[in-house]
């Protein structure tokens, strides 16, 4: 009888290659653009959508636009962008009516606001936690005596005479300053077990969610001196930042709420096992949980905000939209392309700082992910 022969291999053998079209860019092509008769087919729709539109929109906006020559060039050819008047007209865009010999007040608030926004995303800058107080504390209260002045021997500037970008960034770090940490109290206090702190809150939230933004500030700029003591007066711009401040507290308030009531009872109920009062507990278990999970909406209410200051324009306030509509109106510029240059140039900047505040939250998002996310 012949017996049974074993043979045991003693070398591993070499992994095999994976398949040359599931690798590199023809994989990345498979999988992404062409992985079904769908998908090949809305890829192909798409690229004769793209090479339909933009070989005409880079030549309207780069090839053959207008980069020099002043308002005589556009009028010549008004069928390309005129980008010569957003050049001639930048300084007015940044800074409004601010005069010009103290725009130096405005650049260092802005090169500190930059300092502090890169202090805050890259992850080898120590004390972080300080430099996030300064700028939620100190920044603010520095930022209005140089641009306000009346301090330090600094002349006063008045408020309508700030204007363009400089006056949006005011407008919108106000908003969000005061918004985040009002609507966490007011998130707080609509959840609260005690009736009256929670109908305040109730109603606090859906009277300003239930008016539109453009009639807050109507209101605060028409309607509340009326009701004001005679010789008793509001600057206009702060009248705006508080109704924009609590119009944005409303809808950041629900936000919190949101991921408030996504905390398990479990956590309530093992921070009450602890012994924790009531503040301690939402400060050390719940808030911190509840806030990374609304990281995206939170940042989605900031953005709307931050578009949002264009409406000041119909209380007299020139932010950037308005700085560039002023100048759209002078007659030295009349020409058709000045104001799609105008209102392209506008929509440029403001989606820059939109995505950036998008892109810094799913940078704080994947830092703080600790396997929450389904």
């Amino acid at each position: 009888m012949t017996k049974a022969q074993a043979y045991v291999k003693t070398e591993k053998t070499p992994d095999m290659p994976p398949p040359a079209s599931s690798i590199g860019i023809i994989g990345w092509l498979r999988e992404n653009l062409f992985s079904s008769p769908i998908n090949t087919v809305l890829t192909i729709l798409a690229a004769l959508f793209v090479a339909w539109v933009a070989p005409p929109l880079f030549d309207w906006l780069f090839f053959s636009a207008n980069w020099s020559g002043g308002p005589d060039a556009c009028r010549a050819d008004p069928t390309v962008a005129c980008w010569t008047f957003v050049d001639t007209r930048i300084s007015q865009f940044l800074y409004g009516f601010y005069p010009h010999e103290m725009r130096w007040r405005v650049d260092i608030p802005l090169l500190i606001l930059v300092a502090g926004i890169a202090a805050l995303v890259i992850d080898r800058v120590p004390a972080k936690r300080w430099v996030g107080l300064f700028m939620l504390i100190a920044y603010p209260i520095l930022t209005w005596i140089l641009l306000y002045g009346g301090f330090f021997g600094l002349d006063v500037v008045p408020t309508n005479r700030w204007g363009g970008f400089m006056l949006t960034l005011v407008i919108a770090l106000t908003g969000i300053v005061i918004s985040l940490p009002l609507g966490i109290v007011l998130a707080l206090g609509r959840r609260s077990h005690m009736p009256f702190i929670r109908l305040i809150c109730v109603f606090f939230i859906e009277f300003w969610r239930g008016v539109p933004l453009i009639t807050v500030l109507f209101m605060s700029s028409v309607m509340l001196p009326l009701f004001l003591p005679e010789g008793v007066s509001f600057n206009e711009l702060l009248r705006a930042l508080i109704g924009v401040a609590l119009f944005s507290s409303a809808y950041m308030a629900e936000v919190v709420r949101g991921g408030l009531q996504a905390i398990s009872k479990g956590q309530y109920e093992g921070a009450d096992s602890l012994g924790l009062a009531y503040w301690q507990k939402m400060r050390l278990i719940i808030l911190p949980q509840a806030l990374k999970i609304v990281i995206p909406g939170i940042v989605n209410t900031f953005i709307g905000l931050f578009k949002d200051t264009t409406l000041v324009l119909i209380i007299g306030l020139l932010d950037l939209l308005g700085a560039v509509q002023a100048g759209i109106a002078d007659p030295n510029w009349n020409a058709k392309s000045v104001a799609y240059s105008g209102y392209v140039f506008t929509a440029f900047v403001f989606w820059v700082c939109c995505y950036s505040m998008s892109q810094y939250s799913r940078k704080v998002e994947r830092k703080l992910h600790t396997g929450h996310k389904r």
